[in-house]
């Protein structure tokens, strides 16, 4: 099966080498030439274009930043008319479930099936093939699909067209929070004295335990925000979250709030830190370094 991925960035660049591991043809394009270049050497072959990459590709792979950057490509650069009709694209981006929406129904007039396929798992997930992905769509497609998901971690049909894009909302807002419980209580332990890493070490196992406790909060004990998800994609996500809410008449106190921690942390230095980095900005107001 022909494969094309689009979009060579922090989690398109490791999936890329799961899906060539896995023995899948792939053919790749970034924005940035080089970052495509960089898989070259694992077996990819790199278009010039993305309309050149999808030339003869049965199913297409998304990985951008965010719902305008999809719709860029797909309708005002003309990749949705340069898709061979019978195709099937597979949006792996975070959007929102209104836009995922109406992008299949304007692939649909075209011949082109679709999927809004979100993951999480970050690069650490992509680069073991661990990442749980959230498919929305037709169950025939998702099928279609699984050659792809394999390599690349679990995959679970959760709804029609939007569906996916509504499980990883829910995700972010959890792993948001759940990333502000963690800093703020790690800071509560040092301000009182303990050793936060001993406090972290000692709640592992209990009811606090949770994957953002082993991996954001050993960040938080090691200091370590280099960028893996950044606090501006984190925020992007939790904005995406509250507009689906209004739309769906949803109130969402808990997000507000913590859309407004995110924006903070941006505002005074933090935009590009690992969303981790949440705990700069709550260390700020206490007057912690």
């Amino acid at each position: 099966m022909k494969t094309c991925l689009l979009g060579c960035g922090l989690m398109g660049n490791p999936m890329a080498r799961r899906l060539l591991g896995a023995g899948l043809e792939l053919t790749v394009w970034n924005r940035t030439r080089a970052k495509a270049e960089a898989l070259a050497a694992h077996g990819a072959h790199v278009a010039d274009t993305a309309a050149e990459a999808v030339r003869h590709a049965g199913v297409v792979i998304t990985m951008l930043e965010h719902g305008g950057a999809v719709e860029e490509l797909l309708f005002a650069r003309g990749l949705a008319d340069a898709l061979p009709r019978g195709a099937l694209l597979v949006d792996m981006s975070s959007i929102k479930p209104a836009e995922a929406r109406a992008h299949a129904a304007a692939l649909a007039t075209r011949g082109v099936a679709h999927l809004d396929a979100p993951v999480s798992g970050g690069t650490v997930g992509a680069a073991a093939g661990t990442l749980a992905i959230m498919a929305g769509g037709e169950a025939a497609d998702f099928e279609r699909a699984q050659p792809l998901f394999a390599p690349l971690g679990r995959a679970t049909l959760v709804g029609p067209h939007g569906a996916g894009q509504l499980a990883k909302l829910a995700n972010q807002m959890i792993v948001g929070i759940t990333i502000g419980a963690v800093a703020e209580a790690l800071l509560l332990a040092e301000r009182g004295g303990a050793d936060p890493a001993k406090v972290r070490e000692a709640l592992r196992g209990g009811f606090a335990d949770s994957r953002i406790l082993e991996v954001h909060g050993l960040r938080m004990v090691e200091r370590d925000f280099a960028k893996r998800a950044a606090i501006t994609v984190q925020l992007k996500d939790l904005r995406n979250a509250l507009a689906t809410g209004t739309e769906l008449g949803f109130d969402a106190p808990i997000t507000t709030l913590f859309e407004q921690l995110y924006a903070s942390a941006a505002e005074h230095g933090w935009p590009d830190a690992d969303h981790a980095g949440l705990w700069l900005e709550l260390a700020r107001r206490n007057g912690m370094g």
